[in-house]
């Protein structure tokens, strides 16, 4: 299992708590030093559509002004902006062999995990 985010969001922080208190095996990607490539996005969104990784909620996105954010109208511009912004991709992205998970929500690990 493969744990993506970034060390200092409370979110993540939540998440690899459980993950740790519930004695599961996982490796952790930082997005901050070591970036995500359109190849592992493309993937994610094969799983949970790509309007699903994007943190609308989060202060990235928030900044963003509306030109920007209208210019979000696909796939393609979506990875780009992510690529270049990493806080915009929604945290954690927990990777197993056959799910994507996306956020922290207790049950959803409990179940999934």
């Amino acid at each position: 299992m493969i744990v993506y985010g970034i060390k200092n969001c409370d979110t993540v922080k939540k998440a690899l708590n459980w993950l740790r208190d519930n004695n599961k095996d996982f490796e952790f990607h930082d997005f901050k030093k070591q970036g995500i490539d359109a190849n592992k996005l493309k993937e994610w969104a094969n799983h949970k559509g790509w309007e699903a990784l994007i943190n609308k909620k989060g202060t990235t996105w928030k900044k963003l002004d509306a030109e920007a954010q209208a210019k979000i109208t696909n796939e393609e511009a979506a990875f780009k902006l992510m690529q270049e912004k990493t806080s915009l991709i929604k945290r954690p992205v927990v990777e197993t062999s056959t799910k994507v998970l996306t956020g922290f929500d207790i049950n959803e690990y409990q179940k999934e995990l």
